[in-house]
Parts: structure tokens; C-alpha cells; sequence
């Protein structure tokens, strides 16, 4: 931790004295009060907002950049939404490069964030309404994304791109529902996460991963991580809105829990990522993530033993099968990713039906947010993705 402040420390001494230069170059100030469409409309691009209704009564909303290509479904990590692959500039977020390349693209949104609050019967203000975690965002969610899409366009088969949480869930969904692996040509992994080893920012919840911990959340109605509300706006208006205080403030936040790289710091979009950032997500699913990160499984949410053995049919959650995924996967890696270390990447390899390619980041220091929001994402790692998809789709 102490080499990290001091990390920091040595960093944001130089850091700040490109920053203003950075300011003059960054894009327009008002991106980060544009909602999704209108920064689509913006630079030019088509949109098309789209509602479905899960089985289990949430009502989803997401978004197309419509095109002649094939289908590409991009789904996004904890704490994010559709928003987070737009945020880093219309030369560099991977749903413009996918637009400008001729693909027909898909931004998901999960129960939850800031664009899936609804639902038939509840509210977002009863307990009720949070009870999931990214399983059933797997479950649920995506099913009814994907059968949505394949609809409305006629095709048989769509392109599954997944950033960190968007993985786990495509885990879930082609484990416990396999035959929604013919439905995918290719699932592309923007560091898969499935086995994760005492990562810090999941750690936190270790203390709430009980009955007792469950109970306390409870009593005090803290259902939800960080929602985009007034409050949230209010404070990433305040301490983000600046290059400067973005990257100072809010961008160490973030490099603190997920692991920093200084050299790939975006000063000219973090205005404008942290506008759109946090989107919220339930407590449980940071709760689920907090259990497989003491247990090292990649297994189902655990209730306790009574809940489980009612829910399950046995006294501790089943492992997902994941040997049951028979759809060609590409796991883009990184060696500085503190969620996905390669001892992870190398167990999901092992595990996992179809992998086709494990590609390496050819960068370092490159980082768990680096696969969203890293200055050279697009040289490091997008180019890369785009040169990998018509190995397996077909026209």
C-alpha cells in the first residue's frame, strides 16, 4: 500500500504538468453531461434505444448503432454500463471502432444501472428489487438481450464482446444454460474474470460475507453500490469534472482498488468517463464477487447452509459447469490485471470447453480498467480485437 502512495505521489508530480496541455486538447467539456445517445448523435453515428422484459419481470434498456454487418453484443463490467465503451473518445471507444468497421452493434445494460431501474412489479427502493447478483444477470438478462437481438435482426448467431463482469456473466449464461452456445460464433473476453485470488477491491466485502454481514445490510437498506443519482452526480460534477481533478481524485479511487497504470492515464476523457461512471449495481453482486475471491471457486451465490440447502439441494452453492461452454472464446489478458492474474487466466483455459486464443496485452503495466478506459486502448488492445473477429464470424 505505502509503495503505491508513493507511487502516486512521484506520478501525479509529473502528471500535472501536462494536464493543462491535456484540458486544451480534450474533448468537448460538455460530453460528460450527454447521455448515450446524444453522444452518438453527436459524432455522427445512428442509435436506436431498445426495452425488453427479463422472465423474471426487469425491464432492460439498451442500445444499437445500427449497421448492414453482422452482430456484435458488447456487455459491460461491475459498476458500468453501455456508456463505458463510448466514454474514451469517438477515436477510441470500441463501439464507434466496431460501428466504423461496418458491424451491427449491441450495447447491453444490466438490472440494476443506471438505464435498467425498472420492473413490472417493484420498486427500486424496496429490498425486493435488489435481490440478484450477476447470476442472475447471466440468467436472465442476457438471455433476453440476445434472443432480443437475434430477433430483430434475423440472424442465427451474434458476436459476444464481455469487459470483466460482462465475462462472468456469459460464463453463467453458457454453463447454465448451454444451448445459448450455438447462438454465439465467438465470445471475446476483455479479461475474464471467473477465478479470482484475494483481489483488494473484493476483498472489502470479506467482512459482510455471512449471515451477519447480510443482516447489517439489511437493517440499514444498503442494497445498492453507488447508484448514478443526484448525489452521485453531484459528487463526480464536484471532484471530476476537471482533467485535473479527474485524474487526481477520482481516477487514483479507482487505479487504488483495481491496480494502477499511470502511463496509460486518459487526462483528456476522464471528465467524460466519470460523468457516465459509477452507473450502480446491487450489493449482492459485489457480495458474490467478495465470496469467490475467499473461496477461489467460481461457484453460485451463497445463502448460508439453510438457504442453500433449500435453493441448491445441497449445503454449499454448486460450482459452475463451465465445461458445458462450447462456444469458441478469445481471452485477451493483461500480466498487471489484479482482478485476472494469469494463474486465473490459465484455470479458466483449463476449465472452459473452447478456448481458441489466450492473447497477451502487449503493454506491462496495462491494467484491470485499462481494457475501457486506457489512452492506448485502441493501439494496445481494440486493433487487435478487430483484426480477431472475421476469424470467426461469417457473412
Amino acid at each position: 500500500m505505502f509503495g503505491y502512495l508513493k507511487d502516486v505521489i512521484e506520478t501525479n508530480e509529473s502528471i500535472l504538468e501536462t494536464l493543462y496541455e491535456e484540458y486544451k486538447k480534450s474533448a468537448d467539456s460538455e460530453d460528460k453531461n450527454l447521455n448515450i445517445t446524444q453522444l452518438l448523435k453527436k459524432y455522427g453515428y445512428p442509435v436506436e434505444q431498445h426495452e425488453v422484459t427479463t422472465s423474471d419481470g426487469y425491464i432492460l434498456t439498451f442500445f444499437r448503432i445500427p449497421n448492414d454487418g453482422p452482430a456484435v453484443f458488447l456487455m459491460h463490467g461491475t459498476l458500468c454500463s453501455s456508456d463505458d465503451f463510448l466514454t474514451i473518445g469517438s477515436n477510441s471507444g470500441l463501439a464507434y471502432l466496431l460501428a466504423d468497421a461496418g458491424y451491427d452493434v449491441w450495447l447491453g445494460n444490466a438490472r440494476g444501472n443506471v438505464h435498467s431501474r425498472r420492473h413490472v412489479s417493484l420498486s427500486p427502493s424496496c429490498k425486493e428489487f435488489w435481490a440478484f447478483s450477476w447470476d442472475e444477470i447471466g440468467r436472465y438478462d442476457l438471455p433476453a438481450m440476445i434472443d432480443y437481438i437475434l430477433d430483430k435482426t434475423g440472424e442465427e448467431q451474434l458476436t459476444y464482446i464481455g469487459y470483466s463482469q460482462g465475462s462472468t456473466t456469459f460464463f453463467v449464461l453458457c454453463s447454465e444454460l448451454p444451448e445459448y452456445n450455438k447462438k454465439i460464433n465467438v465470445m471475446i473476453a476483455l479479461s475474464a474474470v471467473a477465478f479470482i485470488f484475494g483481489v483488494p477491491v473484493f476483498n472489502i466485502f470479506a467482512p459482510l460475507v455471512n449471515p451477519l454481514g447480510t443482516a447489517l445490510i439489511d437493517a440499514i437498506g444498503a442494497y445498492e453500490l453507488l447508484p448514478r443519482n443526484g448525489f452521485m452526480q453531484y459528487l463526480t460534477d464536484t471532484y471530476c469534472s476537471t482533467p485535473a481533478s479527474a485524474t487526481l481524485i477520482c481516477g487514483n479511487i479507482l487505479y487504488l482498488s483495481y491496480g494502477a497504470d499511470f502511463a496509460q492515464i486518459n487526462a483528456t476523457a476522464a471528465p467524460v468517463i466519470f460523468g457516465h461512471l459509477p452507473a450502480g449495481c446491487s450489493t449482492r453482486q459485489g457480495l458474490h464477487f467478495g465470496q469467490l475471491s475467499l473461496s477461489g471457486k467460481f461457484a453460485q451465490y451463497d445463502h448460508g447452509p439453510i438457504e442453500n440447502f433449500k435453493k441448491y439441494g445441497q449445503l454449499t452453492p454448486p460450482d459452475y459447469p463451465l465445461e458445458k461452454i462450447t462456444a469458441p472464446v478469445v481471452i485477451f489478458y493483461s500480466l498487471f490485471d489484479r482482478v485476472t492474474p494469469i494463474t486465473s487466466v490459465e484455470l479458466i483455459k483449463k476449465k472452459l470447453g473452447n478456448v481458441k486464443e489466450v492473447i497477451k496485452v502487449p503493454f506491462l503495466q496495462f491494467s484491470h480498467t485499462d481494457y475501457v478506459f486506457a489512452r492506448d486502448v485502441k493501439a494496445l488492445l481494440y486493433d487487435t480485437v478487430l483484426d480477431v473477429l472475421p476469424k470467426y464470424i461469417h457473412n
